[in-house]
């Protein structure tokens, strides 16, 4: 529907064009439609490390293969660019960046950015911006990328849904916006729209609601920034003087605690969850190379979360 696309483009402060917006289920969908885009079975698309363990799953329902770029962290999180470029094969389709990422909750910054459009023009790869988690930063940043909706470089794709930006993951509508040259932007945008129309997976009802949830999600966005930053600063003072570590943090709703290497990742998270009630991940769910690191929710209530932090640094 218009109408919806057209609240989908009030979101993005009416910068995009709303012919330029496909609507989906999910971000989930949205992946779908773009390795069914973009890819034929066996080619590969380039996916960050550590991040959200979906990938797999979902590139391998479409028949394509993931390869993993590094995320290096040093007192920060960055790309790995010199991974990435190696990690292109004459099989690679598109590149993905999740920003913030999750669970890093690192931003994508304009200078990899910029290398990563040129590459991909280069190689006449797509960039794709998982971008769910982008209102929800701690600070500003002005060497930092909020959208990739404005790419020229590279044919890009940019995903988001009602699930984070208005904190209804059941009301099932999501959305890409297609950038870039405009010849590569609208064959692009004719084949999607045969995808999305072969699947009708859209639901009326949402679309119709779509602009009115879109508007009341930003006191929502407001109530769980809020949250997440005090819990931040929260986690911060209950860990202060400790070996615990927090991860520098830059957005999203996830903490990535340091532990001490005397126990392994699934050691320490057994034991909290079977010693003291406490439930974290372990970092190799997120495919963390090193021990030991575990990732804690900022959604929790704020004393339920003081209480569980507590008991981390009295295990500890």
């Amino acid at each position: 529907m218009e109408e919806t696309r057209r609240a989908v483009s009030v979101y993005y402060e009416s910068t995009v064009d709303p012919s330029h917006i496909l609507l989906t289920a999910s971000t989930s969908e949205a992946y779908a439609y773009l390795f069914k885009l973009l890819c034929n079975p066996g080619d590969q698309v380039l996916v960050p490390r550590p991040s959200y363990p979906l990938f797999e799953c979902l590139a391998g329902l479409e028949a394509v293969e993931v390869r993993q770029y590094p995320l290096v962290y040093h007192d920060g999180w960055a790309i790995d660019l010199d991974a990435l470029r190696d990690a292109v094969s004459e099989r690679t389709r598109a590149v993905v960046v999740v920003n913030p990422n999750n669970p890093t909750g690192s931003f994508l910054k304009l200078a990899e950015l910029q290398k990563l459009s040129e590459l991909c023009a280069e190689r006449g790869m797509a960039l794709i911006s998982d971008e769910v988690f982008a209102d929800y930063s701690f600070a500003e940043d002005p060497a930092r990328v909020k959208t990739v909706t404005h790419a020229e470089q590279c044919l890009a794709f940019s995903l988001s849904g009602l699930s984070k930006v208005a904190g209804l993951p059941q009301m099932k509508l999501g959305w890409i916006v297609v950038s870039g040259p405009e010849k590569l932007r609208s064959e692009a945008i004719e084949r999607l729209e045969w995808i999305a129309d072969a699947y009708l997976s859209v639901s009326t009802p949402v679309q119709c609601a779509g602009p009115q949830l879109l508007a009341a999600g930003e006191q929502v966005r407001r109530q769980i920034l809020r949250r997440t930053i005090a819990n931040l600063a929260l986690a911060r003072s209950v860990f202060c003087g400790s070996a615990i570590t927090i991860l520098e943090v830059e957005g999203g709703w996830y903490i990535t605690l340091r532990m001490p290497r005397i126990r392994s990742e699934e050691e320490w998270t057994l034991e909290l969850l079977e010693q003291c009630g406490v439930l974290v991940q372990p970092g190799f769910f997120y495919d963390f190379e090193e021990e030991a690191y575990l990732v804690v929710s900022l959604l929790t209530p704020p004393e339920v979360l003081r209480e569980g932090l507590a008991r981390i640094r009295g295990l500890l």
